[in-house]
């Protein structure tokens, strides 16, 4: 046991991050298989009292050595021995299995990681249980009234090797799914703190032994934390563990959707007065405050184990999900109290299920809908976590998973049972982590929005490989434009109603437009197709410009589409042909606003658009704007057609100075283009995917240039590791997509230096990303040779070009300096394949591409150079390994 629990300490180390300077004491920093899965198969043993106390006197939960001393039921002064009674309840054919293990009996139980200690699980029979008649007495007086002694005692057979104890004894009792849901979070959050606990709902329990052992942990528990709730106090046995509990002076009561108002008239006098006595923390779980009551819990119960002092300020865990709660948010009740009722109305008419679908057309608010949901919710989940469904970024989405969740997903270097693991195996090990930590009795939210397609769009996984059919205690929910997904009937999102459409134009307005302008708002409405996203930017229009809503319509309406006809090849916009007014309309604000030729924040939308579709950094999207000169010829009609003199009395521009990079990105979203994100430092902000589709048209290939450089200057793969692979799939293209930007020899250079080598190496170690990532490299290893034998041909046509072509062509002469990089970063890629192959086992090929690079770096080099002799020694290691195998 105690090389188990070193084995899962050293899977805690977090990875490391990754850096091209130092590319292989990077790739060599890999820590071991992080998932030590212990799985414990429990034989149905015959009745036999020594073969199952044998076994449980081997079955030890490893304690912490700053955890008190536990109380013993051979040393304490409140049991009794009460086992002739107990034993006068088994008989020979009841099954002697069926709680000996900490969960099901005969069911495997497993331990992973992060639960530190061997701690038990809860027992929860098939089989109800009836207290028979030897553990009361019935007076005559009162039928149906129990006769409870005035001391409690909890005892075992005499004959018990040795007592096992364990920290915390959890008690419940009830059939409420959300109860059990809500104890079985508890016991997750203890373990993850090395606290060994031992969860049970006695009355479940079928024969005399489960009693017996759920006795003996009780009596050796240092503290009993009972889950209290209206029905469950009118168990004898819930009673019986506050009472023991309560002479022990060990006793945390957490009240579940009651209070001790309404309990305190029950007839159980004694087992109230205890939980009257010794509430003082007063933990209270109500619909409105799980997550808030289960951290002051475990705060508690750390305090009290001497692991951290209750009077500090407990933690809560982070959300993922990354916008903040929408304070304009109108509608759509019904479809959220729908989803309400299937994860959490168990005794409702509504089918319980752990997967919601929404289904809608773009702009009709499917991600609006999750978000509200997520944020009026949080509270009955551990944590909130969003992930973008687009096709090209799910997987890399899905494993940054590991940053929030404490997970090491980092490439493996051992060998495993006497054979060095493929790179298919080690992927899939990465993404069962993840699944394994998510999908467990932790509850988690995971909202996945826009999926795109169910199959991957690197291996062509199935979504089915990631969501299981059984989540455990998660719920997931899907935003998504597929019709089905996962065989699971869809929530279709339908267009707001009429009074809804208007509430979300006025906005933050609260005077009553006149009824002439009533009726242009309703003239918005039907000419937007009561489009969320179109409704939401009208809005935005009459707060930021303050204008009346009819002027706003002619100008609109006057907009012309001529200039757009590129748009119109999008059947999205030939069916939204107002909405595209609506977003041209916006642009000429950004354009041009009161003359004052500040257009920074439209370079903004238009670099933006061409990176991923994840928040973005002010920063970055500033660094891009720097790269970008947009032709305003596209502009001159339509400032013909539109007036723009009543922007001059616009809040959004003489009070906005747009002094800095953040002011400029804020105008966006005040516009209602992007929307502001949450959880990093600094100015974030997430285009809409309709606005990006817009600006890709408008901005084109110059636009995805400036998006290009600014990423290589301030690329950073830790932080920005989406938008590297949107410029990596707009350089080099990946399957059947062609590149979209052509870069020049040392810009091409510079790009493989600073971005994708580094991106790949990050992919590789940190999230296991093995095939991807050397899929990458291999792509820009083809390149550089293109760009090679571009060079050698233009030295061929100078050898043999007349003296007037040459003089001609004298710019375009071959630059020595740029060849001379691209042939040592080209070896620098071999030699960085090679590496990673050797961890997959595909030595053979390895050692080719290794072999290639020191030739390469000889010639360029020099034998005794140390980058030539480095090569050298990997491919010493390559040999070895491979004699080895």
């Amino acid at each position: 046991m105690n090389q188990e629990q070193e084995s899962q300490s050293q899977s805690s180390s977090s990875p490391s991050s990754c850096s091209s300077n130092n590319l292989s004491t990077k790739i060599s920093a890999i820590d071991l298989d992080p998932t030590i899965n212990l799985t414990i198969k429990i034989p149905n043993f015959p009745h036999n009292n020594s073969t199952s106390q044998n076994f449980f006197s081997n079955f030890t939960p490893a304690t912490s050595s700053s955890s008190p001393p536990f109380f013993s039921a051979l040393q304490s002064p409140y049991t009794s021995p009460r086992a002739t009674g107990d034993n006068n309840l088994s008989h020979p054919s009841t099954t002697a299995a069926a709680a000996t293990t900490a969960t099901a009996a005969t069911t495997p139980t497993t331990f992973t990681q992060p639960s530190t200690p061997a701690s038990y699980s809860d027992d929860i029979p098939t089989t109800s249980y009836t207290p028979t008649s030897e553990r009361f007495d019935f007076s005559d007086a009162g039928a149906g009234k129990i006769k409870i002694s005035d001391q409690t005692s909890f005892s075992f057979p005499a004959s018990t090797a040795k007592l096992r104890s364990c920290d915390v004894y959890i008690g419940y009792h009830g059939q409420d799914p959300n109860l059990t849901r809500f104890c079985k979070w508890v016991k997750s959050d203890l373990e993850l703190q090395g606290i060994a606990c031992f969860l049970a709902d006695r009355a479940k329990y079928a024969d005399s032994q489960s009693h017996e052992i759920a006795d003996r942990l009780i009596c050796s528990a240092t503290f009993g934390v009972i889950i209290v709730t209206k029905c469950s106090l009118l168990s004898y046995l819930t009673s019986e563990e506050i009472r023991f509990f309560a002479q022990k002076k060990n006793l945390i009561p957490i009240l579940f959707n009651t209070n001790l108002d309404e309990i305190k008239n029950l007839d159980c006098k004694e087992a109230i007065d205890g939980l009257m006595k010794f509430n003082e923390f007063k933990l209270e779980a109500n619909e409105g405050n799980w997550r808030k009551c289960v951290s002051r819990s475990i705060s508690v119960l750390k305090g009290k184990l001497g692991r951290k002092s209750y009077g500090d300020q407990e933690t809560e865990t982070g959300d993922v999900f990354p916008f903040r709660k929408n304070g304009f948010f109108v509608g759509r009740e019904k479809e959220i109290a729908e989803i309400e009722r299937v994860f959490f109305d168990f005794g409702g008419k509504v089918k319980n299920k752990s997967l919601v679908c929404i289904n809608g057309g773009s702009g009709m608010g499917k991600t609006e809908v999750a978000l509200e949901f997520a944020h009026r919710y949080e509270q009955r989940y551990k944590m909130v976590i969003w992930v973008g469904g687009e096709a090209r970024y799910l997987r890399q989405n899905l494993l940054n998973l590991s940053l929030d969740l404490g997970l090491d997903l980092s490439a493996d270097l051992e060998k495993e049972r006497g054979r060095i693991r493929s790179f298919d195996e080690q992927e899939t090990e990465a993404f069962r982590r993840v699944k394994r930590e998510l999908f467990r009795d932790k509850p988690y939210l995971l909202i996945i929005d826009n999926l795109e397609t169910e199959n991957g769009w690197w291996e062509g996984r199935d979504l089915r490989d990631l969501i299981p059919r059984n989540t455990g205690s998660s719920h997931v929910i899907i935003t998504t434009r597929l019709p089905k997904v996962m065989n699971c009937e869809p929530m279709k999102l339908e267009p707001l109603p009429s009074s809804d459409a208007m509430a979300l134009m006025r906005g933050r307005r609260t005077e009553e437009y006149p009824s002439h302008e009533v009726e242009i708002l309703e003239k918005f409405d039907r000419k937007l197709g009561r489009s969320s996203f179109g409704l939401r930017v009208v809005g935005c229009l009459l707060t930021e410009l303050t204008i009346s809503p009819s002027v706003l319509f002619q100008s609109i309406n006057s907009v012309p589409l001529e200039e757009t006809s590129s748009h119109l090849d999008d059947p999205f916009w030939d069916d939204n042909r107002f909405l595209l007014k609506v977003l041209i309309f916006c642009i000429m604000i950004l354009n041009e606003v009161n003359g004052t030729k500040n257009r920074i924040a439209f370079k903004m939308l238009l670099a933006g658009s061409w990176l991923a579709p994840s928040p973005i950094s002010a920063s970055l999207l500033a660094a891009a704007a720097s790269h970008l000169n947009p032709s305003k010829n596209g502009f001159k009609k339509w400032n013909e057609c539109v007036n723009p003199s009543f922007f001059c009395c616009s809040s959004l521009v003489n009070k906005q100075k747009w002094r800095s990079e953040q002011d400029s990105a804020f105008v966006l979203v005040k516009l209602g283009l992007a929307k502001r994100s949450n959880g990093s430092p600094g100015c974030w902000i997430l285009i809409h995917p309709i606005t990006r589709i817009f600006a890709k048209r408008k901005g084109g290939l110059v636009a995805a240039k400036a998006s290009i450089e600014a990423v290589r200057k301030i690329g950073n793969p830790t932080v920005n590791s989406d938008h590297l692979w949107a410029c990596a799939f707009l350089v080099f293209g990946f399957k059947s997509t062609p590149p979209f930007v052509q870069l020049k020899p040392l810009e091409m250079v510079h790009f493989i230096k600073r971005t994708a080598l580094p991106l790949a190496i990050q992919a590789f170690t940190m999230f296991s990303r093995c095939n991807s990532a050397l899929e990458l490299l291999k792509v820009c290893t083809n390149v550089l040779e293109e760009v090679e034998k571009s060079f050698v041909s233009r030295i061929q046509d100078w050898c043999h070009g007349s003296l007037y072509w040459k003089k001609k062509k004298k710019k375009e002469r071959v630059d020595e300096y740029v060849w001379q990089d691209v042939t040592l970063l080209k070896a620098t890629l071999l030699e960085t394949r090679a590496r990673l192959l050797m961890r997959g086992g595909h030595f053979d090929y390895g050692e080719e591409l290794c072999r290639t690079c020191i030739s390469i770096r000889t010639v360029m080099l020099g034998h005794n150079h140390a980058q030539t002799l480095a090569a050298q020694e990997t491919l010493s290691r390559l040999v070895r390994m491979r004699s080895k195998i």
